[in-house]
């Protein structure tokens, strides 16, 4: 393995640090490495091309009252692929409020947890307002530029995708909705090249979509009136429409008078999906009303008739009681455990003639963060790939192929004390079908102190890794993950080797 150090981030988080989200597996780094010619066990597909990108939180400074993982600041680890050998980068995204609090050496913004008034400014940025952009949620590529983007919206901040650089912030031509940002979970339609989004807040009309062309450009941007302030966290779409949604959990409107922002759920209300033609107006927005419960993620829509299937993980149980049991931190996040939440796959279908939405449970397995081949976003597919989580906590212990047809489940479970990454999905090069790829994610072992990436056969998840990839340091857990490949890569074919690429 060559490495080389590149940076280090001076952090003033407390030495003898106890908070579980900030030890642990979700210990975070502080230093930035170059690493080529990775060291394999197994070996590395030569038919896999292109590059892993994965974000995650990773604080820099203690919270200024109560540290929410959620907050942490913005770190993209890319392993890339080609020729049957890997590379590995790993870069702090340069917001403006991560140079701001590097230049102050404290915390500025209060965190998802804290009142926003006990922010030490008074500018910021999130739905609520008075927050740091952290950009530590979401990743994409566009138009052959990873985008990173903040849980609850910010500005997206533009990195290459080989070295990570932070080019600066999206601006689509002058028409970037910077007032309001935008949400995590942009998706990009591989056929027209677009992006899709939205964001939200706390003014009305407290909602609104966009589109961006493949020329990276605002194209559309309509509002979406909803009946107050609400907390969507991620989309669909099909080939003709996108899907938004009015999930019954959201900040209690009393509470938010007295400045202060909890999430309560609301049973007595249905869960509303808006569907709006991709290039549609405000009022073309149809809602439909579902049994009540919060989706946090969505896996892929299609179209199927007169209706659009949505595919998503149904909460059981959006707002669980606190027990009393597992001690301070665990009944402060148990808002973030999978089991807690009890989250399931699950499918609706809206019928554009009647009106109506029917649903039915696809799993009774606890499974969450699904993903699919992104060559069938928006379209009829048969396969999600999804993470089991570790009862009580927000960490990922193994992955799950659920077959969307037969109903069946592919299961690999992670050694104990292994913990792993939100996947992605890598088709073949020249891949002729669905599952005909790869299945890449990142893991970090307490056991061993060390970090790998691994390569799984799509179709064969169960036969456990084809290759494991060793990292030159332990990397902290995350969120949220994307594939690309190399031919969508500026750069990827012009030098002999993309590591030449990353040196030119």
């Amino acid at each position: 393995m060559d490495v080389d150090v590149v940076g280090r981030v001076l952090s003033t988080l407390p030495e003898d640090d106890d908070h579980p989200y900030r030890t642990g597996p979700w210990r975070p780094q502080a230093t930035e490495w170059r690493a080529d010619d990775l060291e394999v066990i197994g070996e590395i597909p030569a038919d896999l091309d292109g590059v892993y990108l994965r974000n995650t939180e990773n604080p820099v400074h203690p919270a200024l009252e109560r540290y929410h993982p959620f907050d942490g600041d913005g770190m993209v680890h890319v392993v890339g692929f080609r020729d049957g050998k890997a590379f590995y980068r790993n870069r702090f995204v340069r917001t403006d409020g991560f140079l701001a609090e590097a230049e102050a050496g404290r915390p500025l913004w209060a965190g998802i947890a804290e009142r926003p008034a006990k922010s030490p400014r008074e500018d910021g940025w999130g739905a609520r307002g008075r927050m740091k952009d952290a950009s530590s949620t979401d990743v994409v590529v566009h138009a052959g530029v990873a985008l990173t983007s903040f849980y609850q919206c910010g500005d997206l901040y533009r990195l290459d995708p080989l070295t990570l650089e932070t080019l600066g912030k999206a601006d689509w031509g002058g028409a970037f909705p910077y007032a309001c940002g935008v949400s995590a979970h942009t998706k990009v339609d591989p056929r027209t090249g677009e992006l899709l989004f939205f964001n939200y807040g706390t003014d009305e009309p407290y909602m609104h979509y966009g589109v961006v062309g493949a020329d990276d450009r605002l194209s559309h941007y309509v509002d979406i009136p909803l009946p107050g302030p609400r907390l969507p966290h991620d989309m669909a779409f099909t080939e003709n429409y996108a899907i938004l949604n009015d999930c019954p959990l959201f900040w209690e409107p009393e509470l938010m008078a007295r400045g202060l922002y909890a999430a309560r759920f609301h049973p007595e209300l249905p869960t509303r999906l808006g569907v709006i033609p991709r290039r549609g107006t405000s009022s073309q927005v149809r809602w439909f009303e579902a049994d009540p419960t919060y989706v946090l993620h969505w896996v892929n829509a299609y179209e199927e008739g007169d209706e659009i299937v949505l595919d998503g993980f149904f909460q059981g149980d959006p707002e669980p009681k606190d027990t009393g049991d597992g001690g301070h931190y665990r009944r402060m996040f148990r808002f973030l455990a999978l089991d807690r939440m009890q989250t399931r796959l699950h499918r609706w279908r809206l019928n554009l003639v009647t009106g109506r939405c029917r649903e039915e449970r696809l799993s009774d397995s606890i499974t969450e963060f699904g993903v699919v081949n992104n060559a069938y976003g928006g379209l009829g597919y048969r396969y999600a790939y999804a993470a089991t989580g570790v009862e009580g906590w927000f960490l990922f212990d193994g992955l799950v192929r659920h077959d969307l047809v037969t109903g069946g489940e592919e299961r690999y479970r992670l050694p104990d004390g292994v913990y792993g990454s939100e996947p992605a999905m890598a088709p073949r090069v020249g891949s002729a079908s669905e599952e005909d790829g790869y299945l890449v994610t990142l893991t970090t072992d307490m056991s061993e102190d060390r970090s790998e990436c691994l390569i799984f056969d799509a179709a064969r998840v169960a036969d456990g890794p084809l290759a494991r990839i060793r990292l030159p340091e332990r990397i902290s857990s995350g969120t949220h993950a994307t594939w690309a490949a190399g031919d969508g890569i500026p750069g990827w074919r012009e030098a002999d080797s993309p590591v030449r690429a990353l040196r030119l």
